[in-house]
């Protein structure tokens, strides 16, 4: 059995046929599934297909640093709202990390004090909760690592989603907590330096996504993503380990289960 360690249903690109890409995603082996959260708006939809899916799709609990805009302060309050309510029951399921969570200044720098903020109180809600997180970062690591050192008292544990930094940036990151990487489609691309990368980072720190219905991995490319391509991703992976499928499969499980408890 497979892990997709970050993906989502919800999306209004892949909800609606969501239900056939969870089977399909069972079909291919691909056993247990993680959503990210992303605020609000989209997490109603989240949740639902989680329901209709107890033991194979988990949740995330998180305020997305790109839905940090005029009303963060709202958003995340309902955040913390949510994590104070009874775990398992209504309304809220059980949730196994505090994500997406991170810095994105993709898209503008108009709200990077917020971002940076947002950030620090989410590690510091990761904590309380003895939860691992989930990080999202584009054109950010300085702040990152910043942020981050700050709250090196945290011991945080989590996972980098969407790894396709170089090793160094992977060190420096475990100066202040321990992390994983989430590795995606990425590491079938042409060209694509995060192979070397793999080849260095230690397989008990490896974990795989989709980030579905993103980043479809070769033979996909340019397509919608799905959770059952993670095996093709896992095979790379297996290539650039010079181990067998079976035993990325494994290994990248147990991984999973251990750092989220599912």
């Amino acid at each position: 059995m497979f892990v997709d360690t970050h993906t989502h249903f919800y999306d209004e690109w892949l909800l609606p046929d969501a239900e056939e890409a969870v089977q399909r995603a069972l079909d291919a082996g691909v056993g247990k599934m993680i959503q990210a959260d992303v605020d609000s708006r989209e997490r109603p939809a989240m949740w639902e297909i989680g329901q209709r899916h107890p033991g194979v799709i988990f949740q995330m609990l998180g305020l997305y640093p790109g839905s940090v805009t005029e009303n963060w302060q709202e958003e995340l309050d309902i955040v913390f709202s949510l994590a104070d309510a009874p775990a398992g029951g209504p309304p809220c399921p059980t949730f196994v990390s505090i994500g997406e969570i991170g810095l994105d200044y993709h898209e503008g720098l108009e709200y990077v004090k917020e971002q940076k903020e947002v950030l620090r109180l989410q590690f510091e809600l990761a904590a309380r909760m003895n939860l691992p997180v989930n990080i999202h970062l584009r054109d950010a690591w300085e702040d990152f690592f910043s942020v981050l050192s700050d709250c090196k008292h945290l011991h945080l544990r989590g996972n980098l989603h969407c790894f396709t930094a170089s090793y160094e940036i992977y060190e420096r990151a475990n100066r202040w907590a321990d992390f994983s990487v989430g590795i995606g489609g990425v590491i079938t691309f042409k060209n694509a330096s995060l192979p070397k990368t793999v080849a260095r980072i230690p397989l008990e720190k490896i974990l795989l996504e989709t980030d579905a219905p993103y980043l479809a991995p070769v033979p996909y490319r340019g397509r919608r993503n799905e959770s059952a391509y993670l095996p093709y991703i896992a095979a790379k992976v297996a290539e650039v380990k010079g181990l067998s499928l079976e035993q990325i499969e494994t290994i990248t499980t147990h991984n999973a289960e251990t750092l989220f408890g599912i």
